[in-house]
């Protein structure tokens, strides 16, 4: 496995081999990687020549500095597991490698970034495009996969392929979740104990959401249920629960489309903020 921190050097690596023919599926990451990470480099590898996994911890996407400061990096770690699930190059740049001076490009992605965690974190998706396609520019992929736990920032990105005309294919991959239904995510390592086992109650709160609507309660009724659910827990700080269209992901007011309904949440847990979302 090839470890690289440049970008000339990873430009230079897989220009050769795909120069040989090879095909490149790439997986970007912020690294503390768990096992839905690897999920997604066991596919790329099963689906293409060469898997490669960026892991950078990219500031331009974070509007909380204490955030960004206290994010997980465990470099050594990520790449103890990456080796045996086929990973074949790492890119680990540093913040000043990927910006020798900040971006003056500022990315607008319409109403997919005036809802939800784009309404909650102003600039967070103009730093995701931003940081997403320069990686795309450097890996040059074929295929890139992103895990369907961050649903809006899939749409993000197959709009800005769609719009920017990326010549690769984005492969959305199902969320990962631990046995008692906690979506997976590098946050959970923050969780305090007291607060990983209460952490469960957002993917509950999501089943009870779902079978309401599915039952024939409607938006506002589903909504209340939800407050009530989380006001029994009072160590969470729900900042948004919506159902929206899977496509637009514009709040649903009335009726749910079958297989198009999206439910999606952001919540605080010890400090901690935590998403996960359903599709139906």
């Amino acid at each position: 496995m090839q470890i690289l921190n440049t970008i000339t050097e990873t430009q230079q690596y897989l220009k050769a081999q795909q120069k040989a023919g090879k095909t490149i599926g790439f997986v970007p990451t912020m690294g503390a990687l768990h096992a839905g990470h690897i999920s997604l480099i066991e596919r790329a590898k099963a689906e293409n020549d060469l898997a490669v996994c960026s892991i950078f911890v990219n500031p331009t996407q974070f509007n909380n500095p204490e955030d960004l400061k206290k994010y997980p990096r465990t470099l050594e770690r990520d790449c103890e597991m990456l080796l045996p699930a086929g990973c074949d190059v790492v890119f680990a740049p540093s913040a000043e490698e990927m910006y020798p001076s900040l971006p003056q490009l500022k990315m607008d992605f319409g109403t997919l970034e005036t809802v939800m965690e784009g309404k909650f974190r102003p600039g967070h998706f103009n730093g995701v495009g931003i940081v997403v396609s320069k990686l795309f520019n450097i890996v040059k992929p074929q295929k890139a996969y992103f895990g369907l736990k961050d649903l809006q920032q899939v749409a993000v990105i197959r709009r800005m392929v769609q719009d920017l005309s990326f010549d690769l294919e984005i492969i959305p991959c199902p969320t990962l979740r631990e046995t008692d239904g906690l979506a997976m995510s590098s946050r959970n390592t923050r969780l305090s104990p007291e607060a990983r086992a209460l952490a469960p109650q957002i993917y509950k709160a999501l089943n009870l959401a779902k079978e309401k609507l599915q039952s024939g309660a409607s938006v506002i009724e589903m909504q209340t249920a939800v407050n009530e659910h989380f006001a029994s827990f009072p160590a969470f700080e729900l900042e948004y629960f919506e159902a929206a269209d899977f496509d637009t992901l514009l709040p649903i007011e009335a009726k749910i489309v079958d297989g198009k309904t999206a439910l999606c949440v952001a919540a605080f847990l010890g400090g901690v903020r935590l998403i996960d979302n359903i599709v139906f």
